[in-house]
């Protein structure tokens, strides 16, 4: 397979709206005017609940995740002979998978997530042991100011130290962490200018023991 097909497959199995049919399929709802009108997993667990939002969330990272896996084994041999060229083929088409997260061609580019669930796909394939630092991250921030949105942030820019601390800072990884960091910065800068403010939403059920 020639691997321009092979990273815009990645970009098409990115784009699966799972979101948007989880809305459609459990209460005839268009989750793009829903709530934040966000089709990520956060929205999906305010309109649909925990059980559809875990779905989503399961179901995003395996679009990152299997295009990594699956797709640089089946690109052509004589791209693939360099140092390092089936990583760099991989990450490829882990970038374009998040990429169709966020601007899904299947929905004709209106709407989409934040990229979050399949940039941990991708690296829970690639570095999972960094990714796990970042979940840890994640999870601690969200536990503690009850934001999504800043867990969010927060994995992603510990992501690119993880990395460099598993993988090396001149790894291919991490340049793609510090590469994705950015990106999720940049689809959460209306969630930034909300932090700013203090008007951002936050999530009002967590685990018992949990902050209220």
């Amino acid at each position: 397979m020639n691997p321009a097909l092979a990273v815009l497959i990645a970009y098409v199995a990115g784009s699966f709206p799972s979101a948007y049919l989880a809305g459609r399929a459990l209460k005839g709802v268009d989750l793009r005017t829903v709530g934040s009108g966000n089709l990520g997993a956060t929205n999906v667990y305010r309109a649909l609940g925990a059980g559809a939002a875990s779905a989503v969330l399961l179901l995003d990272a395996m679009k990152g995740a299997l295009p990594v896996v699956l797709l640089p084994a089946v690109i052509d041999g004589a791209y693939r002979s360099g140092a390092n060229a089936t990583l760099w083929w991989g990450l490829a088409c882990g970038v374009a998978a998040t990429a169709g997260h966020a601007k899904p061609i299947l929905l004709l580019w209106r709407g989409g997530g934040k990229g979050v669930a399949t940039a941990a796909g991708v690296f829970g394939a690639l570095a999972p042991v960094a990714l796990g630092v970042a979940l840890v991250v994640f999870v601690a921030t969200v536990y503690r100011s009850r934001l999504v949105s800043l867990g969010s942030i927060s994995a992603a820019l510990t992501m690119p130290l993880a990395v460099a601390g598993t993988h090396g800072a001149g790894s291919p990884v991490f340049a793609v962490a510090c590469l994705m960091a950015l990106f999720v910065v940049w689809t959460h800068r209306a969630n930034i200018q909300r932090l700013r403010a203090g008007a951002e939403p936050r999530i009002t059920s967590l685990p018992v023991g949990g902050p209220r």
